[in-house]
């Protein structure tokens, strides 16, 4: 296991080098990023509840539910916690390092959230206007009102078209390829959706498959997101990646996070995991024809702003720190506070949210909502958790996870990268063992 300290201090004194497989410039960039804590009770935190947290972590790795991991804890912009666990490749027995690199799935959806807060800031869209003002493959988007015995959609006219609001909070209606008994998904499964060969024809594939329901009467996890990255192509003249790389990625110095792995950083690719519960085993996943499993070494045919970047714990951390920081860090301003504020804040109905069981993990009710691109805590208490109100948190179908808590100016990042669950909420009892380790948040 390795920790934050051990690596700061072994950067300075062996020349910003943790280990032989760390590069000089990455080290020496991560000691300027987020100061270490100068002890855990120095931010509110107490060392022995705080060790509660890591025994877990170790535990679950030790218990082979999980290859290997890391996490980071930080509070007032200081590390709490920044350790490794277990391998990163099983075969090899290669330790997971700290700069680690991981599939991180669908929390790219905040960051492209951000890429369309970025563009709503200079006046390009507004909340209420109707999707297909930006994407007029949409105008004609029909819904399924009932579904027949054999099967068969019927359907009807939208009765309102879909607003940028409800595509930013998976309210508008599209699906996703998840729900096995669900006639659309199983069009987007068939179609190949989020297989296309550009955002182009990902849009094309979309327009002609029906909603899953009127537009703002429940929430779906949905493609919306990469809609999204074909909006900010659109209303920036620019590459979806090349946007994200000069308005966040590079202000941030997320210099290892993008769409596919450099080949001078292949050895740093963490190795994809399933795990059989009933064998107890961990089982290599290998890219797999109908997996939408891309080659992360190798630029995508589409670029997901749903799901398609890899990351590090630490370049993840800088983005959440932005955020929790309203929206600049180290001098650079991403966003306004007001516009961070606006990301953090339930747009779904109550009618809305009741009426959906959320997705995996997430149900939400009056306690627990949906904001621009980020799942909203914001009664805490009443959720039943000790994080604090207007917690914004997501996570990726490789295990990954985050949130970012700005009553208690706190922010974690995990990442695993195991593709089927092993038993367990990680995320979950990785919160619960984070807030009850602090003991004074007065400070």
């Amino acid at each position: 296991m390795t920790n934050y300290r051990t690596y700061l201090s072994a950067a300075a004194a062996a020349g910003a080098l943790l280990t032989s497989n760390v590069p000089t410039a990455l080290a020496v960039g991560r000691a300027a990023t987020l100061s270490t804590a100068s002890s855990p009770e120095s931010v509110g935190f107490d060392s022995a509840r705080v060790k509660e947290l890591d025994d877990f972590m170790a535990k679950i790795v030790a218990d082979g539910r999980v290859a290997g991991m890391t996490t980071l804890l930080a509070r007032h912009g200081k590390v709490v916690e920044f350790r490794s666990y277990g391998k990163a490749d099983l075969a090899s027995g290669k330790s997971m390092p700290l700069d680690a690199i991981f599939r991180i799935a669908s929390m790219t959806k905040p960051i492209t959230g951000v890429a369309m807060m970025i563009l709503f800031e200079e006046g390009k869209w507004r909340l209420d206007d109707p999707v297909s003002r930006f994407v007029p493959e949409f105008k004609s988007l029909r819904v399924v009102q009932s579904v027949n015995s054999d099967g068969t959609m019927v359907l009807e006219d939208v009765k309102h078209a879909p607003t940028m609001r409800e595509l930013m909070s998976h309210t508008a209606g599209f699906g996703y390829g998840l729900e096995a008994g669900n006639p659309v998904d199983k069009l987007y499964r068939e179609h190949k959706v989020l297989s296309s060969n550009s955002l182009q024809e990902m849009i094309e594939r979309t327009a002609s498959i029906p909603l899953k329901f009127q537009p703002g009467t429940n929430w779906a996890y949905s493609s919306a997101v990469d809609i999204q990255g074909y909006i900010v192509e659109k209303l920036s003249g620019q590459k979806f990646s090349d946007f994200l790389e000069q308005h966040i990625l590079k202000p941030l110095k997320m210099n290892d996070t993008g769409f596919y792995v450099d080949s001078s950083k292949v050895d740093r690719l963490a190795t994809l995991y399933g795990y059989d519960p009933d064998q107890r085993k961990l089982t290599e996943l290998k890219p797999a024809p109908g997996w939408n499993l891309p080659d992360p070494t190798k630029p995508p045919a589409m670029e997901s702003g749903g799901g398609g970047l890899i990351s590090t714990t630490m370049d993840y951390a800088r983005f959440s720190q932005m955020i929790l920081n309203k929206g600049e860090l180290d001098g650079v301003r991403i966003l306004s506070p007001a516009s961070v504020e606006l990301m953090g804040t339930n747009v779904i109905s109550d009618n809305a949210l009741l009426s959906s069981d959320g997705v995996g993990v997430v149900h939400f009710n009056h306690a627990v909502g949906f904001g621009l691109d980020f799942q909203v805590t914001k009664d805490a208490r009443a959720a039943g958790t000790l994080q604090g109100n207007g917690t914004l948190r997501w996570g990726g179908a490789f295990g990954t996870w985050f949130w970012i808590d700005p009553l208690n100016d706190v922010m974690f990042v995990g990442m695993i990268q195991r593709a089927n669950g092993g038993g367990e909420d990680l995320p979950g009892l990785a919160n619960t063992l984070t807030y009850q380790a602090l003991t004074h948040p007065e400070k």
